[in-house]
């Protein structure tokens, strides 16, 4: 099988823009493919490549220089995860976004160039301030991937444990009172660490994990 090159690109990309009305010409002043309408001054720029790339992203913020109009064109993708990431990247980049089904030329245009503004969900700043401001002092380092981050939520799951490691069975209730964890009674019912037993109703007992979990907090 051949290997993919940036010119198996080319035609596809230019029967595109020549069925929108463009006239089409390649490597025109460093650029891939420049389009021109008699209609519209501002030409059409287009760079291919055979995936999404650094260079790609920054090729196509370079030709921004030249014109609004600029798009990146890449193979067609099966994993939508991947393409959504792209399109939502081009479009805070302000670059428009192609891609060609390889087996017959067909091109798709994800996204169009333009301005890009940013909405912002109250949902998820609430979450992120929730999260700063209930988390007590800074535990993680920046960066980390690969082990298990202190959250609030795991906190507060700390507390609960230690109390009961010093006093035994108790109430969900008696925990929040005496931890000053108003979640106390569902973070030990959900159990999200394997940490602790429901003894009888509204009684909760720390496991084997959840005592091993205790001493290594310390007091």
């Amino acid at each position: 099988m051949a290997k993919l090159r940036e010119t198996d690109l080319y035609a596809p990309v230019k029967g595109f823009l020549q069925a929108q009305g463009y006239e089409v010409k390649a490597e025109v002043a460093g650029a891939d493919v420049v389009g021109l309408r008699a209609d519209d001054p501002a030409p059409v720029v287009v760079e291919l490549k055979t995936g999404m790339t650094l260079t790609l992203l920054q090729q196509g913020i370079s030709r921004q220089g030249l014109t609004d109009f600029v798009y990146l064109a890449i193979p067609a993708m099966r994993g939508r995860k991947a393409l959504a990431a792209h399109v939502s990247l081009c479009r805070r980049l302000g670059l428009g976004l192609l891609t060609v089904r390889l087996r017959d030329g067909f091109v798709t245009a994800h996204c169009d160039p333009g301005p890009f503004a940013p909405r912002k969900s109250r949902v998820r700043q609430g979450r992120l301030l929730k999260e700063f401001l209930r988390r007590e002092g800074d535990p993680n380092i920046g960066g980390s991937t690969r082990v298990q981050l202190m959250t609030a939520y795991r906190q507060d799951a700390q507390r609960c444990a230690a109390h009961l490691a010093v006093h035994g069975p108790c109430k969900g209730a008696v925990v929040a009172r005496a931890t000053g964890v108003p979640r106390a009674t569902t973070i030990m019912r959900d159990d999200h660490y394997g940490w602790f037993k429901k003894v009888e109703k509204g009684v909760y007992a720390l496991s084997p994990e959840g005592a091993a979990a205790a001493a290594a907090i310390g007091p």
